[in-house]
């Protein structure tokens, strides 16, 4: 019995035994230090496959990039072209302008149109026909001859012109039906002489 309980309690001093044990073991025979492993140099991370699509869209944008540089180095040569054609255009429509000395043909009528038009135009309208100032002076003329110093009205004079025009236009309509009543077309001064015989006014 006494045996085994010296065995028990060797047993259990045995753990602090032997943790004494080792810090003396420790003290006289320090651990040597463990030289540090070198830096191991930074790994440059992988990069990640790039998909497909990716790789076609840089194709295609090569492409574009190369047409448009053939365009851009072609544009010159367009814009010439472009430039050339304004200035043969430009020379065909000056062109003309160089013969312009040359005048035109003028329309030439045929024979009666522009009397008959010219006769409308005259019927139509019913402003005077004889000028003011060449009327007012053969006015002042007869009227000196009758009697010095008469004085006449701008309003009387243009009444002494309504009244010989008036005169005039009825003389030569009768002097017109006396040229057709001879079968002819231009008024001739017998005609104005047998119209003023019909109209009792002789001279």
């Amino acid at each position: 019995m006494s045996r085994t309980k010296a065995q028990t309690r060797v047993h259990a001093l045995s753990p602090h035994l032997t943790t004494h044990v080792l810090a003396a073991h420790r003290s006289l025979h320090p651990p040597s230090p463990q030289p540090h492993p070198p830096p191991s140099p930074p790994t440059r991370p992988t990069p990640h496959p790039l998909p497909t699509t990716m790789s076609r869209t840089k194709e295609t944008a090569r492409a574009k990039r190369t047409i448009t540089s053939k365009k851009s180095k072609k544009a010159p040569s367009a814009a010439s072209g472009v430039k050339k054609r304004t200035i043969t255009s430009k020379k065909s429509k000056k062109a003309p302008s160089a013969a312009s000395g040359v005048k035109k043909a003028h329309r030439r009528w045929r024979p009666g149109t522009c009397a008959i038009r010219e006769i409308r135009k005259f019927q139509k309208s019913t402003s005077l026909l004889i000028q003011c100032a060449p009327f007012q002076r053969l006015v002042r003329e007869v009227s000196s001859s009758q009697k010095e110093g008469l004085r006449f009205q701008s309003s009387a004079i243009m009444a002494i012109q309504e009244a010989t025009e008036a005169y005039v236009v009825s003389l030569l309509a009768d002097t017109n039906l006396a040229c057709i009543h001879a079968k002819r077309v231009t008024i001739q001064p017998k005609d104005v002489q047998l119209a003023l015989r019909l109209r009792g006014e002789r001279h």
